[in-house]
């Protein structure tokens, strides 16, 4: 009986933006029926949470095609969490929208065309959830990337439309590089199922599997947006709505972490790249946080404290151990609600104070209290201050790593210069965060015009940015999405115990697959 609600979370979603898109004339009957839909997947992917966590793994063969002939669907333990978070904060995000949309009259986030979008987006992002072959979750994300492109272009301002280009042509070379690797790997095992390549990928000759290995990692790598690769995310996602971005930036990043994952642990867990990964790892995390250093403007600094947040998660990965990965999961969870907090709480703001720049912010938190707290709290979190959940993830990944230098002494003081990177990256990021808190809330208004301050000394404009804009009205639907999550990151604090021992769960099923494995073949296929 369970599993029948599987294909629901793709099904719902897509089935809701085809009533969204008939019902284009009729707003309120829209904005209904996609809260409706969300709201139906959040209790859905509750269950499947808590079946799997109580017993084994689901697997719904679609169609009724035995794997590997037909699509299968697997929900384990990660799976599950994924679509729980997930599924959350895209209902938060779309009662925020709803409320923009209705305090603008839609001008941002046309109805007709942002709810249709917004549902085809959730369905691919929870399609590569529980995608049990390369190629159906090839297909969920090239679903989630054609909605992003209508969601990244709302408005159709010029800017928006050259950060659309570079978004697209990034994702298409993606792409390209992801069907390759299924292409091949089709080719030299037979299959693109998830759990036989874990059986049959083996037989290949080493040089032929590290060719499919990197060729993957590399796809995958572009759009978790891990250095080099991370060039195009500070360019592209500030300039959607602030709705958009928050959504891009807490899921679309971490549906590539989820899928490097599934490479590392079952795909390819018996070929070592660990070294690669956490040099990758420690590299995002300090040319990411540098871009950050120099950003005038939020919207920007969050983009490049987005990549370089990733690195922690690559770092975790690369560890390959049960703790590790455990930490990793929590720190996804993690940086998924406090990243999307963080961009609507940076909408706010902007409504709020006409802009989005420190140079231009400043007495807010005179004018609005609440909102200097809606936003100190996450940033706090991001930064790695105890005890939020922040410092609880990189605490866990920190020690982790410090077990595997003690168990591998040869790699020792490369996991102890990315331990040390981390460290640095947290502390810098909290000082980026605090730099623009202290602008545009603590300084008074009477102190912007000809204000100097070393705080101030490097730090640069966007592109192309635009002057000053007029405030708006703030909607109480939109401070209470945001207040929404803002209580999510907290709770992931308190309810920290029980969290980490979900990932843990969720861990020792990715360090030994064969549960995952035996699950979809049972008895095993060769």
């Amino acid at each position: 009986m369970t599993a029948a609600l599987v294909p629901l979370v793709v099904l719902l979603p897509l089935l809701g933006a085809a009533s969204a898109l008939i019902l284009g004339r009729h707003r309120r009957a829209q904005m209904l029926v996609s809260t409706a839909v969300l709201a139906a997947v959040v209790v859905i992917a509750s269950v499947l949470l808590a079946v799997v966590d109580a017993g084994e793994p689901i697997a719904v063969n679609v169609g009724a095609w035995p794997a590997p002939f037909g699509i299968v669907l697997v929900v384990d333990r990660l799976s599950a969490i994924m679509l729980l978070v997930s599924a959350i904060v895209l209902l938060v995000v779309l009662v925020y929208a709803v409320g923009q949309g209705v305090a603008d009259r839609h001008r941002e986030t046309p109805v007709s065309i942002f709810h249709p979008s917004y549902l085809i987006l959730s369905a691919g992002v929870f399609n590569a959830f529980i995608a049990g072959d390369l190629f159906n979750l090839y297909v969920g994300f090239e679903i989630l990337l054609s909605a992003s492109y209508v969601l990244l272009t709302l408005g159709g301002t010029g800017e928006r439309i050259r950060a659309g280009v570079t978004y697209i042509i990034v994702s298409l070379v993606s792409s390209l590089f992801f069907l390759s690797a299924i292409a091949l790997i089709y080719g030299a095992t037979g299959t693109a199922n998830i759990a036989q390549l874990s059986v049959r990928i083996g037989a290949l000759p080493e040089n032929v599997q590290l060719i499919l290995h990197l060729l993957l990692l590399i796809a995958f790598g572009i759009k978790a947006a891990v250095f080099p690769l991370s060039f195009w995310l500070p360019d592209s996602y500030p300039t959607a709505p602030a709705p958009v971005t928050a959504v891009f930036a807490g899921l679309l990043t971490k549906v590539g972490v989820y899928a490097i994952i599934r490479t590392e642990t079952v795909i390819f867990s018996e070929q070592d790249l660990s070294l690669l990964l956490m040099v990758i790892g420690g590299l995002t995390m300090v040319i990411g946080i540098l871009g950050a250093l120099t950003q005038a403007d939020i919207k920007r600094l969050l983009s490049f404290t987005l990549v370089s947040h990733i690195g922690y998660m690559i770092f975790g990965i690369a560890l390959g151990t049960q703790l590790g990965m455990a930490a990793t999961i929590y720190y996804v969870v993690h940086h998924i609600t406090v990243q999307t907090t963080l961009f609507l709480t940076t909408g706010l703001i902007e409504r709020f104070g006409g802009a989005t720049s420190i140079n231009r912010l400043a007495g807010l938190l005179k004018a609005s209290p609440f909102l200097a707290i809606l936003f100190f709290i996450p940033a706090l979190n991001l930064g790695g201050i105890p005890p939020f959940s922040g410092f609880l993830g990189k605490a866990g990944l920190f020690l982790a790593g410090g077990e595997q230098a003690a168990a591998d002494p040869a790699t020792a003081w490369l996991v102890w210069v990315v331990i040390a990177a981390g460290a640095i990256t947290s502390l810098i990021t909290l000082y980026a965060l605090t730099r623009f808190w202290n602008m545009a809330f603590w300084r008074g208004r009477e102190e912007l015009d000809g204000y100097e301050s070393v705080l101030l000394g490097s730090v640069l404009e966007a592109p192309e940015g635009a002057t000053v804009t007029a405030t708006k009205t703030t909607p109480r639907l939109m401070v209470a999405a945001t207040t929404v999550l803002v209580v999510v990151t907290v709770l992931l604090t308190v309810f920290a115990g029980p969290l980490f021992g979900l990932a843990d769960r969720a861990a020792a099923d990715l360090v030994d697959p064969s549960s995952y494995v035996s699950l979809v073949f049972p008895g095993g296929v060769q």
